[in-house]
């Protein structure tokens, strides 16, 4: 069975983030807003556009497209869209649907030219009214993945109307109304101005509604505290991890209460042994740990905890990771790919900003662009000779004098491989 979504909106005005559209004083980043929701337990993201001129529409495209490099659920945004056009730009953006407003006349051939060129599973439109479903009657179902429906009064009978799933508006915390709406076997999810408040414990009312039957996207573990192995005290061991640079941050250990405590409300808590008491990581600090995945080790008897740093201090001491005292250190060779292209590429951004006398990554830069795109040009050229020759370590040659020369272009237009990586990500 689909679980059940809990939606979060952003409302971008001239780059900022309103969350509530109706509270100018509701202003504040939207990156970090996007951010708070990913680590919250929010399923899913729309942005609306507020923009009516076409510098501010580019400029809210400009932000959708930095919250998509920097979270990773999914988005959909809507707003100001006139044309193809103005679909793409947001699925360029990096979302995953668009949401098409069902209130202008244009929607309708819009919305049959989008589909047919995106894919149906792309579309939303957001309705207020059902006289739209009424005039698609016939090509709804081919053309729109989901309606967002924005106002409640047409809750009641929808389902009878139009077989198509639809996220509903819920702006006040009414746990029975939600779970009755969530009852309905064709809503997909609820959003609205609770759910947008930094206070609302999304992961406490996703366990509230799964204890009612309603299936969420929340963690659902495979193995119990009782399946661990535990110390002379009772204890298991923790290993807090980056879960995308895969730093190893910090130890500490966990209760059973810990344990449980940790996957109900989806925020790293520990036990402290010098305390002898439960505590939440980052309460005091704001240096909150949101829990990605635990897992145990092959005996059951330590656990390796992959987390969302916040603030990216994990030690008490204000440093990002605990493990900092160097004892002894080989130097070895680095195999990591990903590792090889940051190493190579901080060099090269290291001679941009401090030159160094006889350095051939500083001669392209003093060069400047068009020297920089003529040898990413020879170099490009040179791969497709070598991959015509059997030798494949001509190759291999050619490629990695290919990616400096890349890196250098990167370097030079101040973009860096997680820019890279987040994008290729969202293809």
């Amino acid at each position: 069975m689909e679980h059940k979504n809990i939606v979060a909106t952003i409302y971008l005005s001239d780059g900022m983030a309103l969350t509530d559209r109706n509270d100018p004083a509701s202003i504040t980043d939207p990156v970090e807003l996007a951010k708070m929701y990913n680590d919250s337990g929010i399923d899913k993201i729309i942005c609306f556009d507020l923009s009516s001129g076409d510098d501010e529409h580019e400029k809210n495209i400009l932000k959708i497209r930095e919250i998509n490099r920097t979270i990773d659920i999914k988005t959909a945004a809507g707003g100001n869209i006139k044309r193809l056009e103005d679909v793409k730009k947001f699925l360029y953006a990096g979302c995953i649907e668009v949401v098409l407003n069902g209130k202008k006349p244009e929607t309708i051939d819009l919305m049959r030219e989008a589909a047919l060129r995106f894919g149906a599973e792309k579309i939303l439109v957001s309705l207020d009214t059902v006289d739209f479903i009424f005039k698609t009657k016939d090509i709804i179902s081919d053309c729109v993945h989901e309606f967002i429906i924005m106002d409640k009064t047409i809750f009641n009978g929808l389902e009878e109307i139009t077989g198509v799933p639809y996220i509903m508006i819920q702006d006040d915390y009414d746990l029975d109304a939600i779970t009755e709406m969530l009852y309905k076997k064709n809503i997909r999810g609820i959003y609205g101005r609770f759910i947008n408040q930094e206070e609302t414990d999304i992961m406490q009312l996703k366990g509230t509604l799964a204890n009612k039957g309603i299936v969420m996207d929340n963690f659902n573990p495979k193995l119990s505290w009782t399946d661990l192995k535990k110390d002379s005290n009772g204890l298991v061991p923790v290993i807090a991890q980056d879960y995308q640079t895969n730093e190893v941050l910090m130890l500490a250990y966990m209760d059973e209460e810990a344990f449980n405590t940790t996957i109900r409300i989806g925020k790293m808590t520990y036990y402290s042994r010098s305390r002898n008491e439960q505590w939440t990581k980052g309460l005091t600090s704001g240096h909150i740990q949101y829990v990605k995945s635990l897992t145990a080790d092959c005996d059951y008897d330590t656990i390796l905890a992959k987390v969302s740093q916040v603030g990216g201090i994990a030690c008490h001491t204000g440093a990002p990771s605990c493990f900092f005292n160097e004892i002894i250190k080989k130097e070895y060779v680095e195999r990591s790919p990903l590792k090889v292209f940051e190493n190579v590429y901080d060099v090269i951004s290291d001679r941009k900003v401090h030159p160094k006398e006889g350095s051939y990554t500083n001669y392209l830069f003093d060069k400047g662009i068009d020297k920089i795109l003529k040898k990413v040009g020879e170099e490009a050229t040179e791969i497709v000779i070598a991959a015509k020759n059997p030798d494949s370590q001509e190759l291999v040659y050619e490629t990695s004098d290919f990616l400096y020369h890349l890196m250098v272009l990167m370097a030079e237009k101040n973009i860096d491989w997680e820019d890279v990586t987040r994008e290729l990500s969202q293809r």
